[in-house]
């Protein structure tokens, strides 16, 4: 029986990603998953893959209330309602997005943290902003996973180290592969994944600590780089919110259709 292993999210892209037991998929997404960025003096959207501080913050957030938490690797914790600021226009891998500044403390402890000017934004009502609504679920199965350890001769990888949402575990390695252009059950939710997930640099980095302590993509380089895909050296796919629902984990993935 395929179930959901593990469940992973963040409201701030770039930035250590949490686990949770239980999430809400909507049409554009999590709520809490990447609704905020970071962007330098040029309005750039800035992430981990040189910044890999960044993954040093773990971030919580509130919908409902509206509130978000970081908890610094020195251990100070800042807490504060979300207050936006003015409009501003990012850049976002090479598209405009239009964003709202946060006011607040944020943009200091980043800043400082990153050790380089940064900004706090905001994406509004898009959720998972990497893909926007065609992205906004990504999946990846502990077979996987074991798979890449077993290259590498590592005694495990860390789902978070993907930046996945969804961790599943009851198929074969690279099982999930094959699921692109099909609709999947996944607790309450369908989803119709669309394409597989190319990897970068950013996955050679810990999840929590930031540092360059793996040599993933020349692992995956070993036995994926030929794979037949929609983007290079796949790991894991991503798609798009069919029917809204919440995901525990536990719950059983299917494949419908």
């Amino acid at each position: 029986m395929v179930t959901v292993r593990g469940l992973n999210i963040t409201p701030v892209k770039g930035t250590q990603l949490q686990k949770v037991t239980e999430l809400r998929m909507d049409r554009d997404g999590v709520r809490e998953n990447r609704r905020f960025y970071l962007i330098d003096d040029q309005n750039e959207m800035v992430n981990s893959l040189r910044l890999g501080a960044l993954h040093t913050a773990a971030f919580g957030y509130s919908d409902e209330e509206r509130r978000l938490r970081v908890e610094l690797p020195d251990g100070r914790v800042v807490d504060e309602p979300v207050a936006l600021g003015a409009p501003v226009q990012t850049r976002f891998y090479g598209s405009d997005l239009e964003a709202r500044l946060v006011d607040g403390p944020w943009s200091e402890v980043l800043s400082e943290l990153a050790d380089r000017p940064l900004r706090l934004v905001e994406a509004g009502e898009t959720s998972a902003v990497d893909r926007r609504d065609v992205g906004a679920v990504s999946l990846i199965s502990r077979g996987s996973l074991d798979r890449l350890a077993a290259e590498g001769g590592l005694d495990g990888i860390d789902a978070r180290r993907f930046r996945m949402l969804i961790e599943v575990d009851g198929v074969d390695a690279h099982a999930e592969d094959a699921w692109v252009g099909s609709t999947v059950r996944v607790g309450e939710a369908l989803v119709g994944f669309e394409g597989h997930a190319g990897r970068c640099n950013i996955t050679t980095r810990n999840p929590v600590t930031g540092e360059v302590d793996a040599p993933t993509l020349k692992l995956l380089g070993r036995y994926r780089q030929d794979i037949e895909s929609t983007e290079p050296l796949p790991f894991g796919i991503y798609g798009r919110v069919v029917e809204p629902g919440f995901v525990c984990v536990g719950d059983p993935v299917a494949l419908e259709g």
